[in-house]
């Protein structure tokens, strides 16, 4: 089959959020059929500012066609603007000029599907939120599939997105919670759905196995692999990371929940705690220039999950997450999570594995935070359980059938 997957931006150094997931189920589905991603010239989702060059290009084996935007967002105006929109009486028309000043704004893109949409045997869009999705659905909705992405905020309440959830026929969901939100806010007629989410890879690029729990808590942990035992010392060594450490990747900005885990980690110091906290990817906010607070920068895919597994317990502090592929990623390499209690998504996951805690404040994060450092045998069982949670419910395989049956269900 050939395949288009429809994403606001696209790049091999773009981590995290639904860029990161779409890329990751594209170069697996590339494997099996013919692949396509249709994408924006932007790098940055703060402006969306052309930065990639138009046209054709080839990424990790995917054929990438990016389309200009015909504009750049005012990320202070849209904010005024969201604002507004969010707490007062508007129109259809304000609503459509909101979401061209949101971006990224690409004509281009949308002619595109217009005229090619027939030669593509399915359509695959990722993300609810932004134009191309909202504006791309629309054009062959009975051989399209939507991955939302999505979670309870304030912009999904628009009656734009009542429209966009009424149209699509075939949905993949990340998780039980948001199929439950997103059907129990919109009337959704469905001829296929899936709940999907994404797998999850290894440092050794191989399939998750299964660990048998020895009873004895020695033995159990003689029975990791090496490079499981072994925590990350490469990691450490480069970043001169000595002690106990708390880890937090992706965007690094307010809105993933940085700023408040930065004001309760800095309580947590305050209070005589010795551990680290080291942040890794994009920073898109100022970090306080004081030595208990690491920023490692952009890393490569190993060296990230290195820095997973060196870690002593990742931390999750976004409030909205309809996946979270740094959590499962976490538990993957067998370090416990300590996330957000405001995101439901994230609280099934540490209730549904056992493989984490979660915190509603400030004192919750503090006692959650020593106690998962001060536990060496619980962490290490909760690193047992979250390698099972992910082999149970993660692996490449079951995602691959997942989306066959989803692309077998489209309309010719």
């Amino acid at each position: 089959m050939k395949i288009a997957f429809v994403i606001q931006r696209y790049g091999a150094e773009i981590l995290g959020g639904s860029e990161y997931h779409c890329r990751l189920i594209a170069e697996r589905m590339a494997a099996r059929h013919e692949v396509e991603v249709l994408t924006t010239c932007a790098r940055d989702y703060i402006t969306w500012k052309n930065e990639y060059p138009e046209g054709p290009d080839r990424i990790r084996g995917v054929t990438v066609r990016r389309f200009a935007n015909a504009r750049t967002r005012d990320i202070q105006r849209f904010n005024q603007y969201s604002d507004w929109i969010f707490h007062n009486e508007h129109s259809r028309e304000d609503e459509m000029r909101w979401l061209q000043e949101q971006g990224p704004w690409c004509p281009a893109l949308l002619d595109h599907l217009e005229q090619h949409h027939r030669s593509y045997d399915g359509l695959i869009f990722f993300t609810y939120l932004y134009a191309p999705t909202v504006l791309g659905l629309g054009i062959d909705p009975r051989r399209s599939i939507l991955v939302p992405t999505a979670h309870d905020e304030p912009a999904i309440q628009l009656g734009l997105y009542r429209d966009l959830f009424a149209q699509a026929s075939v949905v993949a969901f990340n998780t039980e919670v948001e199929k439950h939100f997103l059907k129990t806010t919109f009337d959704m007629r469905l001829a296929a759905e899936e709940t999907v989410g994404c797998g999850v890879d290894l440092l050794q690029d191989e399939p998750l196995q299964a660990y048998e729990e020895p009873e004895d808590e020695e033995e159990a942990h003689k029975a990791l692999p090496a490079h499981l035992r072994a925590r990350g010392t490469q990691f450490r060594r480069r970043h001169r990371l000595h002690g106990q450490f708390l880890l937090y990747g992706g965007r690094i900005d307010a809105g993933k929940g940085c700023e408040e885990l930065i004001e309760y980690f800095t309580s947590y110091k305050e209070l005589g705690g010795e551990a680290t906290l080291a942040l890794m990817g994009v920073k898109l906010m100022q970090l306080p220039e004081v030595p208990w607070v690491r920023f490692a920068g952009l890393l490569s895919e190993r060296e990230r999950l290195q820095a997973l597994e060196a870690a002593t317990i990742v931390v999750v502090p976004s409030p909205f997450e309809s996946l979270s592929l740094l959590a499962l990623e976490a538990m993957a390499v067998g370090t416990p999570v300590l996330c957000n209690a405001r995101s439901d998504v994230l609280v099934d996951h540490c209730h549904q594995s056992n493989a984490g805690l979660y915190y509603q404040d400030r004192d919750e994060f503090i006692e959650c935070t020593n106690l998962l450092l001060a536990d060496d045998r619980l962490r290490e069982r909760m690193g047992r359980n979250g390698r099972d949670y992910v082999r149970r419910n993660y692996r490449w395989d079951a995602i691959m059938q997942k989306y066959d049956r989803l692309l077998a269900a489209l309309k010719s």
